[in-house]
């Protein structure tokens, strides 16, 4: 199954779509921004996308304040948080614009029905439903009504959420579904990515497309989610780790970008499909099989043995499977050492 967002085919039979999550690593500079959009279309990936809320649209002041000592975000006030990584809503035009000038696809996950009555007038080619809001039905109902093509994510999620989550995309109008696997924890380790989850999930949903949400550093969790049949990997960006930013701790430098679009895209190709025998590449490499050779001149009459028989390389006498049943038989005809056995010596 295969189909568009926007101009690009995605699916099992295409490379790898690489999104370069953009978040709140512009550090509410618009011009950073636009040059973490170059960046990220110099190192080769295919989509940016952008978050669109504003803090008044995700909680309330004083709601909640981070009491985690793991979390990066351990001591903050959670409005205030969201204040300081929201993308203004008069800069999606220009990043879109931006990220279109490169021929890349742009779109943005939507937090609530406001935001995508917003990105309609933008005419976005898909929409992202994050982690936690894939509980949100009425948004999920908005979002489908669109008839664009939606991605979501399934981190912090029951198995009866992301099948209750589908169910409510399909009937409100929703034809082509990507489900994420994702760790809601940032960063995620490899020791809770669960990437065996990829290949179950299309089990459980043959009509959807799957792929990986990664919170990992580097890029080895994503190739090898591709190699378990991820079509889509969501990686976190910036322009350098040191310049900070509310997801910097997480994110992809541009170099590392690259590396993620040419090693996916590396691992899609090597998987190419169920293949014994020979195959046209490796037909000159038959001759460095091992085959018979005599080893020491063989008279004619005298008897082969361990000594003057030998299984060595290249491959143009008898397959050694003969070996033992030759030992003890005699020799037709004059041998020189260096020989390749064949039928006619025998």
């Amino acid at each position: 199954m295969n189909f568009f967002i926007g101009p690009r085919l995605i699916g099992p039979d295409q490379p790898p779509l690489i999104i370069a999550e953009l978040s709140g690593n512009h550090n509410q500079d618009l011009n950073r921004g636009l040059a973490i959009v170059d960046a990220m279309a110099a190192a080769g990936a295919h989509a940016v996308k952008l978050q669109t809320y504003t803090a008044d649209t995700m909680t309330l002041p004083g709601a909640h304040r981070i009491d985690d000592p793991n979390s990066l975000w351990y001591g903050r006030e959670l409005h205030e948080l969201y204040q300081e990584a929201h993308t203004p809503w008069e800069w999606h035009q220009p990043l879109f614009e931006r990220a279109r000038q490169h021929g890349m696809l742009a779109f943005s996950s939507p937090f609530d029905e406001t935001a995508v009555d917003f990105l309609e007038t933008l005419d976005v080619p898909a929409y992202k439903i994050a982690s936690f809001e894939n509980t949100d039905w009425p948004l999920l109902r908005r979002v489908a009504a669109t008839g664009k093509p939606v991605i979501m994510s399934t981190g912090a999620s029951t198995l009866a959420e992301v099948a209750e989550a589908v169910q409510v995309l399909r009937d409100a109008g929703c034809r082509d579904l990507v489900l994420l696997k994702c760790t809601s924890t940032y960063p995620a380790t490899p020791l809770n990515t669960n990437l065996r989850t990829i290949p179950h999930f299309q089990q459980l949903f043959p009509d959807c497309l799957v792929g990986l949400s990664d919170h990992t550093a580097g890029v080895g969790a994503s190739v090898a989610a591709v190699a378990l049949g991820a079509c889509v990997i969501e990686k976190h960006v910036t322009l350098r780790r040191a310049d900070g930013g509310v997801d910097s701790a997480f994110s992809l430098e541009p170099e590392e970008v690259a590396s993620l679009v040419t090693e996916t895209e590396r691992a899609w190709q090597a998987l190419g499909q169920i293949q014994y025998g020979v195959q046209r590449a490796e037909e000159k490499s038959r001759l460095y099989k091992r085959s018979l050779y005599v080893a020491q001149e063989i008279q004619a009459g005298e008897v082969f043995t361990k000594e003057n028989l030998r299984v060595v390389r290249p491959g143009d006498g008898l397959p050694p499977r003969y070996y033992d049943q030759l030992l003890g038989k005699p020799a037709r005809q004059h041998l020189f050492a260096g020989t390749p056995l064949t039928w006619e010596a025998l």
